[in-house]
């Protein structure tokens, strides 16, 4: 019985709410970059919430002209290119003004520096502020009558709860359920681990 209560509890929700995540800047690289910048591939930290991401033990300083970011976290796989991911406080410490993108969407990205403790990388793009969005699971995704490419409005219960516009559905069967905010909006809304959203139409 009682698990079965928790099955219909778990259903409802998941028909009703998105758990929110907050991300930090971040980098990913290539493994040739990190062979450049570390003298070795990724290390494996600790996973992610997203199947098969991982935050690694190295760090990296991302520089522009102007300024610098330092210890900003790696995250595995390596990928095909790499992109730095910051929100716009970050990039007021850079001196910079990135453009709004999702997560592999580098046109017009701006270039960037990444230092590691065997050597630097000079990037043509990939400096972003990173687009809020949905991971969802097509289970999730059916659920709350919502597809790939959509984009919604969303609420969050937060201790200083906003609505969250143009936030863009990422639907995959290897995503887990979870709505990414970087920290500025993260704190702006008073962000806790396990807060949740709701989906608006």
């Amino acid at each position: 019985m009682e698990n079965s209560i928790d099955a219909l509890t778990d259903g409802l929700l998941r028909r009703l709410f998105v758990e929110l995540e907050a991300s930090g800047r971040h980098v990913h690289v290539t493994e040739a970059q990190a062979q450049q910048l570390f003298g070795h591939g990724l290390t494996p930290r600790r996973p992610l919430s997203q199947p098969g991401q991982y935050l690694c033990e190295e760090r990296v300083s991302v520089k522009t002209p102007q300024g610098a970011l330092h210890r900003v976290a790696v995250l595995g796989p390596p990928r095909r290119e790499a992109q730095v991911e910051i929100s716009y406080t970050d990039a007021v410490a850079l001196k910079v003004r990135p453009p709004v993108r999702l997560s592999g969407d580098l046109a017009g990205t701006l270039p960037v520096t990444l230092v590691g403790p065997k050597g630097s990388v000079e990037l043509g793009r990939g400096l972003m502020v990173a687009r809020r969005h949905i991971h969802m699971h097509p289970d999730d995704a059916a659920a709350q009558h919502v597809a790939d490419g959509d984009v919604v409005r969303l609420k969050t219960f937060t201790d200083r709860p906003v609505i969250l516009e143009d936030v863009a559905v990422r639907v995959s069967p290897d995503f887990c359920t979870y709505a990414h905010l970087d920290y500025d909006e993260a704190n702006g809304c008073g962000f806790r681990t396990g807060d949740l959203g709701m989906i608006l139409r």
